[in-house]
């Protein structure tokens, strides 16, 4: 009993003592690499820099400077506790995660702004407390979303050099960062003995490894499909508008718009006297009025107006004209407009678009207004959402959308429409029965020039049956291919005068359609497209003017539309029973019909480049190439559209999928697999003799599962090989690499010839082993 209470106080003791012995304190791994601190805070200041050029916001002012402050005070710092520094740093954390969302829920509009922001604030936070190497791995994970956040927000090739540098830095704080994870501080190593040379990455290395991942970036980038996105229903939109005066919906606001000879004009401006000798305004387009002059005159000086993002490219809508004037047209139920307001809580306004029997696409559509617009809302056909910042718009009976104030540089919208596809065939079948609301508006034309106009219609479609009824082809009898043919007859057979000034102003009492038929043989390029809606109202076939702008010019790099103000024209919309509203443009040098939802856009950064490229080939080349390159990109496009469509055919079609998935798959790595072997082949051509026979003796070793390892030397690795072959084998393969070392090191060449027969002579031997030993195996089976 004495004894186990002796014991049981010496245990007692020992472990009194190791409580009272001071605990060992946590190793903190601490970065002591200045050359990677200094890249990882040149690459989050990029992050910044790129948020605020994107944006057009101004953190770099404050983070900036205030992150370098927090590196050079982290640097000092790395190898204390920094207890009262972590808790200041904790609180200024919660303070701007606190803030962010107070402004989160009282902003409505696009947050990627207020999360960049937020993380801008944690990083500058976290900058003041950098000892660790993972610490320093959030910072540059930071940099990246922060570029990322910079990329989705950035609409011009303004992104691009930030780009560039961000990955220019990125690549050495990689290998960095590599180098700190494995421990490696000393500058040079050993390499199986060729020497001794540097391991940190050199300018040239770096360079050559910057462009290849540029231009491989680059073509990626080019052949990557383009398909359908936004499929979130959160849409940029800008900050709300505050709207001072009651909003009817019946005024336009053009600012361009010239009014008796004065800019500045509002709804109801008819522009000058036919004599009066004033012109277009240089900046705006005239149509953008509930009533517009074709007599007026001049040209527009070209400026970038708005920025387009959209699913699929076309005509961005504005109005829509009913009535001819004579000298223009005007919109003869402006004041049954239709006022739609928003909730409180959300931007979104639902609208009300016309029954369609057709088959139809949704498409979305994100504006940012560069230059200051009239209060006329641009979109697709058949708009069913909009996103946009004023608590109410409003939507005219030609379905245009107005907003309460003017389109100001720096708005932002989203409009979701409904697009109908265009299919010949069934538009061609439709009904000409057309409902009173079609016919009462849409078949007025003057009757000065009804009977005049409507028998030279008859004359051009009579001309076309009478020389193609002969020829086995079908009379134009469907309003849809008259619509078609009318518009082609017009961009063949009339002009557009040279010089603006050259086409003279409209007398008191001439007409604008008549003057272009009969006297000029032609005129400006929105005067084809009211020709040729008098002419189908002629013949009995509902038509209307609409304005608005073409695509514009697609930046590749972007993914944006740049609509410029001289992109701004007329055409003439048609109406087909069941299937509503289809545009025809007459004018020269434009597309007969005006790109829509069937144009596919899947591969367009490739098509658009290979219109560059085609520029500088003969046309029969080109022509040849353009064929080809259309049927193999159709034929991509088809295979993964089908691939898709699997998907939704039930458990048969999932399972068919990952059928052709796997076979896909396999043919790829079959592929793979002869590109190396035959990349191999070349790479061994061009060895000296001894050096291909020591590679080749390499690769058969790998092939039978004894691959050499890079820290072995080719003696210690023939040594391991006597205990694999037989001693025959093993010698062969001991003095091929003695021969290898003695030219690669000595300058000293055996008998090249002798050892490659020796070991050609074993690998048949070794082969010839090899089959015997399988017959026996088979005999005794």
């Amino acid at each position: 009993m004495r004894q186990r209470n002796r014991i049981k106080a010496s245990l007692a003791l020992s472990g009194w003592s190791q409580w009272r012995q001071p605990r060992k304190t946590e190793i903190t791994e601490v970065e002591e690499s200045r050359l990677l601190r200094s890249l990882v805070q040149a690459l989050v200041t990029v992050g910044i820099i790129a948020t605020d050029v994107a944006a057009e916001t101004q953190f770099s002012l404050w983070a900036v400077p205030l992150s370098i402050v927090g590196a050079i005070w982290s640097w000092y710092r790395r190898h204390d506790r920094n207890i009262p520094t972590k808790f200041c740093i904790a609180i200024a954390m919660l303070a701007a995660l606190a803030a962010f969302f107070g402004r989160l829920l009282g902003e409505l509009n696009d947050t990627r702004v207020l999360l960049a922001e937020l993380l801008i604030q944690l990083q500058v936070c976290h900058s003041f407390d950098l000892p660790r190497r993972k610490d320093l791995g959030y910072s540059i994970v930071i940099g990246l979303i922060l570029l990322a956040v910079a990329g989705t927000l950035s609409q011009t090739l303004a992104f691009a050099p930030m780009l560039l540098l961000f990955l220019a830095i990125a690549l050495p704080v990689l290998v960095l960062d590599y180098r700190s994870r494995l421990g490696i501080e000393g500058r040079r190593v050993r390499n199986e003995g060729r020497g001794e040379k540097f391991s940190f990455v050199t300018l040239k290395s770096t360079g050559i490894l910057f462009l290849v991942t540029v231009g491989l970036g680059l073509t990626v980038f080019a052949v990557l499909p383009r398909f359908p996105g936004y499929q979130l229903r959160t849409f940029p939109v800008s900050a709300p508008i505050d709207i001072q005066e009651n909003f009817d919906g019946r005024s336009i606001v053009n600012p361009g718009y010239v009014r008796e000879g004065s800019g500045g004009g509002t709804s109801g401006g008819s522009g000058s006297d036919a004599q009066g000798g004033t012109g277009v305004d240089e900046t705006f387009y005239y149509g953008f009025n509930s009533e517009i002059n074709q007599n007026l005159r001049g040209e527009m000086k070209p400026k970038v107006v708005m920025r387009v993002r959209s699913q699929a490219e076309g005509f961005w809508r504005v109005l829509g004209f009913d009535r001819y004037t004579g000298k223009g047209w005007e919109i003869s139920r402006n004041e049954q407009v239709v006022n739609l307001k928003r909730p409180t809580w959300s931007y979104q306004i639902f609208l009300s678009p016309p029954a369609i029997a057709g088959a139809t696409r949704e498409v979305v559509q994100t504006y940012t207004i560069v230059s200051e617009l009239p209060n006329l809302i641009p979109a697709l056909a058949y708009p069913k959402q909009i996103f946009f910042p004023a608590p109410e718009i409003a939507v005219d009976p030609e379905g245009g959308l107005r907003s309460p104030v003017g389109l100001s540089k720096d708005l932002t919208y989203t409009v979701i429409s409904q697009v109908p596809y265009r299919d010949r065939t069934l538009l061609g079948q439709a009904s000409t029965n057309y409902p009173k609301n079609i016919s009462n508006y849409y078949l007025q034309v003057p009757p000065e020039i009804a009977a005049q106009v409507q028998q030279r219609t008859q004359e051009i479609l009579a001309n076309y049956n009478q020389q193609r009824v002969g020829q086995s082809e079908k009379a134009l009898t469907s309003p849809y291919e008259q619509a078609l043919y009318l518009a082609q007859y017009l961009k063949q057979n009339y002009t557009i005068p040279e010089n603006p000034l050259d086409l003279p102003y409209l007398a008191e009492n001439e007409d604008l359609v008549a003057a272009f038929l009969f006297k000029h043989k032609g005129g400006y390029p929105d005067h084809f497209s009211t020709a040729l809606t008098i002419m189908l109202r002629s013949i009995g076939i509902p038509a209307r003017l609409s304005v608005g702008f073409s695509p514009g010019e697609f930046n590749p790099f972007t993914g944006l539309y740049i609509v410029r103000n001289t992109d701004a024209y007329a055409l003439t919309e048609v109406y087909f029973p069941e299937y509503g509203w289809f545009a025809f443009d007459p004018i020269p040098g434009h597309p007969l019909i005006p790109p829509s939802v069937e144009e596919a856009q899947t591969f367009g950064v490739l098509q658009k480049f290979w219109q560059w490229v085609a520029g500088w080939l003969p046309s029969p080349v080109s022509g040849f190439l353009n064929a080809l390159f259309t049927i193999l990109l159709d034929g991509i496009t088809a295979a993964i559209a089908w691939f898709i469509a699997l998907f939704s055919q039930g458990w048969l079609g999932v399972l068919t999928a990952l059928i052709v998935a796997t076979g896909i798959s396999f043919l790829c790595w079959l592929g793979l697999q002869q590109w190396r072997i035959w990349r191999r082949k070349q790479t061994l051509a061009k060895l000296h003799p001894i050096e291909r026979l020591y590679q080749q003796m390499l690769d058969w070793t790998a092939t039978q599962g004894l691959r050499k390892h890079a820290a072995q030397t080719p003696l210690e690795y023939a040594q391991i090989l006597h205990q694999h072959y037989p001693t025959s084998v093993a010698k062969v393969i001991e003095e091929i690499c003695q021969a290898y070392l003695s030219w690669r090191y000595g300058g000293q060449l055996r008998d090249v010839e002798e050892l490659t027969m020796q070991w050609q002579t074993l690998k048949k031997y070794q082969l010839s082993n090899r089959k015997i030993s399988q017959r026996g195996y088979k005999a005794t089976m």
